[in-house]
């Protein structure tokens, strides 16, 4: 099967008719679960209601039967690309599956999807939240995130949204599998703007092979992605400006053993400059310390220029970029993204962090530069 195709089917879970679509964005979330269970799960245990029970049945699944359902997706979805994989069960044989470039109409259709993808992709998929939307329909929110390996450079691609899934009320199974994503506005099949968004993700950018602060992306719009970073440390030092290299030498001294141990550390990425004020001039440098750190084991520093500290985290909004990263270029960038912040209704702080990845003998089309804003009450819905 050509590249192409496998691209178009990355997404494979459930999302719906354009009405319950927009219904849905307007709900709240229920509490995020983590997809990191890889253990064998239970399988869900069907039993048929009778077609007259069911018409009786006019407010839809009763709340134990719509809890089971949950349930059983926040444990069965984890395995979606493991050696367990899903529970074929739970679906109908004519089951209907939706993305804006895929469609099957078969459960073995998906599964073989699946298996296509486990071949030429590393895919990880992370779960969100379910929860029940509709009288026979149950949502969840997921990140998919996976490297495209017939590609040298072998891109990331990442999509998140909504997959919503139809329960067929005679036998309780999933009979319908619906996908949007969050990074385009045309979800329906067949998506030139879907396809485009794939390709998209194709380009270059260069991230060196050394360690850089973990990160999950939990909702990847068309301008920006939100990521929730876990605490990390850094040494820093006072800079000048966004883009300059002020302060730079005194934490890559630190690192490089001029401290109170002389002990060397291992470089990271990317390098941070930090402007903390709106008007994005009070500035400092940074980089971030190996995560098998913490502040109790670090030597000292030997001048009073240079400061360790945690950053407790949090949720940022990140807008990447390539080339070389100029005052200007950094500063058109930041306020190009508090816009589409404050135009999507989300709180964002002051100030911004610019994220350099690259040595600057990089090729600037292959630069991979961000800024970074963090937001304020931040709701995944």
């Amino acid at each position: 099967m050509a590249a192409t195709s496998l691209l178009s089917r990355l997404l494979i879970l459930p999302p719906p008719a354009p009405a319950a679509a927009a219904s849905l964005r307007q709900r709240k979330p229920a509490a995020a679960h983590s997809l990191s269970s890889r253990g064998r799960r239970p399988r869900l245990a069907v039993q048929a209601v009778a077609p007259a029970a069911a018409e009786e049945e006019k407010g839809g699944l009763p709340a134990a039967e719509a809890e089971r359902l949950a349930e059983f997706l926040r444990e069965d979805l984890p395995h979606l690309f493991d050696d367990v994989g899903v529970d074929r069960s739970a679906y109908d044989d004519r089951v209907r599956f939706r993305d804006p470039i895929t469609r099957h109409d078969t459960i073995d259709g998906y599964l073989l999807n699946i298996r296509l993808l486990k071949l030429l992709f590393r895919p990880d998929f992370y779960l969100h939240h379910v929860e029940q939307t509709g009288p026979y329909e149950i949502t969840t929110r997921w990140t998919m995130v996976m490297k495209f390996v017939l590609l040298p450079w072998k891109p990331e691609l990442v999509f998140t949204g909504l997959s919503i899934m139809g329960v067929n009320p005679q036998n309780l199974k999933f009979c319908s599998h619906v996908d949007i994503w969050d990074s385009i506005q045309n979800n329906e099949y067949f998506s030139f703007e879907g396809l485009g968004d794939v390709f998209k993700q194709l380009r270059i950018y260069k991230t060196p092979d050394i360690e850089t602060p973990k990160y999950l992306i939990l909702k990847r719009t068309a301008n920006y992605e939100i990521r929730s970073y876990p605490p990390f440390l850094i040494v820093e030092a006072k800079g000048d400006k966004l883009t300059g290299s002020s302060g730079f030498n005194n934490v890559t001294g630190y690192i490089f053993g001029k401290n109170a141990s002389s002990e060397k550390i291992a470089m990271t990425t990317p390098v941070f400059t930090q402007a903390s004020d709106d008007k994005l001039s009070d500035v400092s440098i940074q980089i971030v310390l190996p995560m098998n750190k913490d502040l109790d084991s670090l030597p000292a520093p030997n001048t009073e220029a240079v400061n360790l500290r945690k950053v407790e985290g949090g949720i940022a909004a990140v807008k990447k970029f390539s080339g070389r990263p100029k005052e200007e270029i950094v500063i058109q960038k930041e306020k190009e993204l508090r816009s589409q912040l404050l135009k999507d209704v989300l709180k964002p702080q002051h100030g911004c962090l610019l994220a350099r990845y690259n040595d600057p003998r990089t090729q600037s089309f292959i630069m991979r530069n961000e800024v970074l804003i963090w937001l304020n009450d931040f709701t995944l819905e």
